[in-house]
């Protein structure tokens, strides 16, 4: 009676779905508790489901579940639900993936930490992308491996028991009191990890931690599938057709044409699902062709949260890596940091690997790339004289994707360079998630260990994605033409109302080399005696200039951590959002802003100088 119950809530609830909750890939930071999410979107969930209510209006005045797609959105939380529903678990209990292999990695990641043995049981055969020696040898991840007919067999263990089975429908319960975790996968649409309640419940986090930073939650449209087969008690279809061939061909062709090389693109199911890959492609490629020496992945002390966190969390799991910051940004000459930590990795006899933001996040900033060439590209000896391995350089060019760096005669061209984009910003306009990645002549190598390790993961884009991609692609370099143009516009502007602000943006010379980025940061006047009373105004002072542009121009300006919109202007915190995890002292608390090509950029101007004019009075 309770699941048919659920099944017919869940039915009015698919035939009244807020559009949102399809097409949003990030927060709006005006509605979201990032400590409450999905517990006060489940919370009031549950409230509905009480009460019967499934109205459009009752679903689109929800609290933000999670933090959209990455860590979880409302349409995962509503599946999860469903499935603890039928299996008479906690909803934290269940937990789904986009990827078929993240959920074992996830609890055998939590087994290395808590020195604990791990059973892994499946029928049939493991996801075939699952390769037991690599996760092994190259994540240091301990575990057994058996094979069973039937669920039945899985006796008592000394450790963690792990059950894994090919599912085609939604109905999930752990059916042998012996099984801890019991993983189940669909064809096409990823994975459910459901959670026996005698584990400890810091598992939990734990793996959810996992989906946050090395892959994405069970996609909305796949979620919206999944749903659909659960309430219509129907088998999921795999399904393969030739235009998610032509897509995804078609996605390939641009991103070489876009990026200036003709070596093979990756494309993943979001930014840090394809960072992940080339992490832990690189260290791969290390242990086979260094298996001496140490590694080393250089991190700017400010680059985004997700970054930071996840190339910590790899040097944590292996033990011969470590993590060296690289200081950019408000004073810090990035060239000359390079040449600081490439000299002294050079003397310990370690395998370097630089990521770096170019331009800088948030204070757009880039460096004297003749400077930065050289210094990537200089010989340098170990301690005992030896010719020092040369760097790798991970770039991250979310902000400028159209910037050419790779190809022949290009200034990194020399030098083994992958490059990535979030694909979340101007690749999709902000309509989906998946990242991707490309290598130079010089990286071709490399990029045979990142594909593998992309693949391992479950973590290359789904149909959706590519089909998405396909559509936006196209028009990318003209959009961030166009959002350029506004955001010069509109810097300019606030340079000639508000000169007391420092305002952090390219030149107009760099921008005739191609450096057009549509994000400008912005560091307000403040004032007070001491240093504590200038920060606390100013900080107050970012907040009153947010919440007048998202109140007075709600259709358009939102505050929210986007990027290479389609349209508005996206305004956010740096050290309250993308800075997340970073140290305290390296984050920034300015404004950041992102402008779109489609815009009132005069209703902008204005709203602006209602604030300026707050300022005086």
């Amino acid at each position: 009676m309770e699941e048919n119950k659920v099944h017919n809530f869940i039915k009015g609830v698919l035939e009244n779905l807020p559009a949102d909750w399809m097409s949003l890939t990030t927060h709006r930071l005006d509605i979201y508790n990032e400590e409450l999410a999905k517990v006060q979107f489940l919370e009031q969930f549950e409230n509905l489901f009480s009460k019967n209510d499934f109205s459009k209006e009752t679903l689109s005045a929800l609290p933000t579940a999670y933090d959209y797609i990455r860590l979880g959105h409302p349409l995962s939380c509503v599946l999860e639900w469903a499935i603890a529903k039928s299996a008479n678990l906690p909803t934290s209990n269940v937990i789904s993936f986009s990827s078929s292999t993240i959920a074992l990695l996830a609890i055998l990641r939590k087994n290395r930490f808590e020195n604990k043995k791990t059973q892994v049981n499946y029928i049939g055969n493991l996801p075939s992308m699952f390769d037991a020696s690599v996760v092994k040898e190259i994540y240091e991840y301990s575990f057994d491996l058996n094979k069973v007919e039937h669920v039945d067999e899985v006796g008592s263990f000394d450790g963690s028991t792990i059950f894994i089975s090919q599912s085609d429908d939604f109905k999930q319960s752990l059916l042998n009191s012996n099984v801890d975790f019991n993983i189940s996968t669909y064809s096409n649409l990823g994975s459910v990890v459901s959670i026996d309640e005698g584990q400890d419940e810091s598992y939990v986090p734990a793996i959810q931690h996992v989906r946050r930073r090395e892959t994405i939650a069970m996609t909305p449209a796949n979620c919206l599938a999944a749903l659909k087969a659960l309430v219509d008690q129907s088998s999921v279809s795999a399904s393969s057709n030739q235009d998610d061939k032509t897509n995804k061909e078609q996605v390939l062709d641009l991103i070489k044409e876009v990026t200036g090389i003709n070596t093979k693109p990756l494309v993943g199911s979001s930014g840090l699902s394809i960072q992940y890959a080339i992490l832990m492609g690189l260290v791969h490629h290390a242990k086979v062709n260094h298996p001496e020496k140490g590694i080393r992945i250089v991190v700017p002390t400010n680059c985004y949260g997700g970054t930071n966190d996840q190339a910590r969390r790899v040097a944590k799991c292996i033990d011969n890596v470590e993590i060296v910051d690289l200081h950019v940004d408000a004073g810090s000459d990035m060239v000359e940091s390079i040449n600081t930590v490439l000299s002294k990795i050079a003397k310990e006899d370690a395998v370097p690997y630089i990521i770096a933001e170019i331009p800088t996040n948030p204070r757009v900033e880039v460096p004297d790339l003749e400077q930065l060439r050289e210094a990537l590209s200089a010989t340098r000896k170990t301690s005992d004289g030896q010719t020092a391995v040369d760097p790798v350089f991970i770039l991250d060019q979310t902000f400028c994707p159209n910037v050419q760096f790779l190809g022949e005669g290009k200034m990194l061209s020399s030098i083994r360079t992958i490059s990535f984009s979030s694909g979340s910003k101007f690749p999709s306009g902000g309509k989906c998630t998946a990242g991707y990645c490309v290598g130079n002549p010089k990286a071709s190598n490399l990029m045979e260990f990142v594909e593998k390790h992309l693949l391992l993961c479950d973590n290359e884009a789904t149909d959706f994605q590519y089909a998405i991609l396909a559509e936006q692609m196209p028009s990318i370099l003209d959009r961030i033409s166009g959002a350029y143009k506004n955001t010069r516009a509109f810097v300019s502007y606030i340079q000639g109302v508000l000169p007391a602000a420092k305002i952090n943006f390219v030149s107009e010379e760099l921008a005739e080399h191609g450096f057009t980025p549509s994000v400008f940061s912005l560091d307000l006047p403040t004032k007070g005696a001491t240093d504590e009373e200038r920060e606390t105004y100013k900080r107050a002072l970012n907040l009153k200039l947010i919440n007048l542009m998202i109140t007075e121009i709600p259709n358009e300006s939102k505050y929210c951590v986007s990027y290479g919109q389609l349209k508005g202007c996206y305004w956010t915190i740096p050290a309250t959002s993308t800075q997340g995890t970073t140290n305290e002292g390296d984050k920034d608390y300015i404004v950041r802003a992102a402008l779109s090509a489609n815009m009132d950029l005069e209703k902008h101007k204005s709203v602006f100088a209602q604030f300026v004019d707050g300022l005086e009075s």
